[in-house]
């Protein structure tokens, strides 16, 4: 404060979103890796990191003492690997939009947390829901849920800055979380049904990331409460 006015200059940026930035970029390779290859290749590697339904489920009719096979590594190997860009970029704009502020509110271990945690469990649900489904399943839609599930809960009534199409112009619009989080779900709906991926199991992923990420959030904020 100075001459009686008040200033934000003492306050101390936010840290760069490090795990944010770090998870896009080994996306990007990945695909720019996939995209190199062979068509022969292609399907081996997706074979090789994808989730595998069927063959989780088997893996988990063993005891917890044997859980711990190459086809768990999956459930994180998947998540890093997209088959075209127009999904990979889909993710990481909403990636983008919700992660930078959820990990500046939980900080990159939260955010950590959040995406590799979330991911996983959306992939075990898939394969408990689909056990028979032998076809492998890549991509991070399902850990994107979960940062977008975890953003609404710790920011419910939230404005989103985006610009908006209105005409030959763009307009600048704070629109409400809720909206654009709306819009999130069309767009995983209107991939469901012309992407390559089945739609079953694309819904799940979704809705399974979604409600974990939202769960994680709204116990760290009423566990921030009972500490205040």
């Amino acid at each position: 404060m100075s001459n009686g006015v008040v200033t934000n200059w003492s306050e101390s940026a936010p840290p760069p979103p490090y795990v944010t930035v770090a998870f896009s970029l080994i996306c990007i390779f990945s695909l720019l890796l996939y995209s190199a290859i062979n068509p022969l290749m292609q399907q081996a590697l997706i074979d090789t990191v994808g989730m595998r339904p069927s063959a989780l489920s088997a893996v988990f009719e063993e005891r917890p003492a044997a859980w711990w096979q190459p086809s768990a590594v999956t459930l994180l190997s998947a998540l890093f690997v997209h088959a075209n860009w127009l999904h990979l970029l889909g993710n990481l704009a909403y990636l983008w939009v919700f992660g930078i502020k959820v990990e500046q509110r939980i900080g990159p271990a939260g955010m950590m947390f959040v995406f590799l945690l979330g991911g996983a469990l959306a992939n075990v649900i898939v394969a408990l829901r689909l056990p028979q489904l032998d076809t492998p399943i890549i991509g991070a839609s399902g850990a994107i849920s979960a940062v977008v599930g975890a953003y609404l809960g710790l920011f419910p009534s939230r404005r989103i800055g985006l610009f908006l199409p209105l005409g030959l112009y763009l307009q600048f619009a704070r629109v409400p979380a809720l909206l654009v989080i709306g819009s999130w779900f069309t767009l995983q709906l209107l991939y469901t049904v012309f992407g390559p991926i089945n739609g079953a199991v694309a819904w799940w992923t979704h809705l399974a990331g979604f409600a974990l990420g939202l769960s994680f959030a709204l116990i760290a904020r009423a566990l921030t409460l009972i500490r205040l």
